[in-house]
């Protein structure tokens, strides 16, 4: 049962970083980012024996690379000096909240 566990880790491990490596294609402080802070929580609870533990964790892992896939989309500045942003089918039923001009200016300033 424990290597079925395993087995099913490494998935959803695997999972979040797909997530992250499409959501953040092309952007390399984000990818290395975010590979690290998947990796860091998942290696927080390597230990965890505990089955219902380990069912909500790997829930929540699958949550997560979900909400990455599909909440998630990095708009990119364009040649016109705005930003695009570039949806695919999995943002069909999201809601789109776009940042104010103030807070792109702080962003853009750091």
């Amino acid at each position: 049962m424990a290597s079925g566990r395993a087995a099913e880790a490494l998935r959803a491990y695997r999972a979040v970083l797909k997530a992250t490596r499409k959501s953040f294609a092309g952007d390399t402080v984000m990818l290395n980012g975010s590979a690290q802070e998947v990796r860091k929580k998942f290696e927080e609870n390597r230990h965890v024996t505990s089955d219902s533990d380990v069912q909500r964790m790997l829930d929540e892992a699958r949550e997560a690379a979900h909400f990455i896939s599909t909440m998630i989309v990095q708009a990119k500045l364009s040649d016109r000096g705005g930003y695009e942003v570039k949806l695919d089918k999995e943002h069909a039923d999201a809601t789109l909240e776009v940042p104010s001009e103030e807070l792109l200016r702080k962003s853009g300033s750091q």
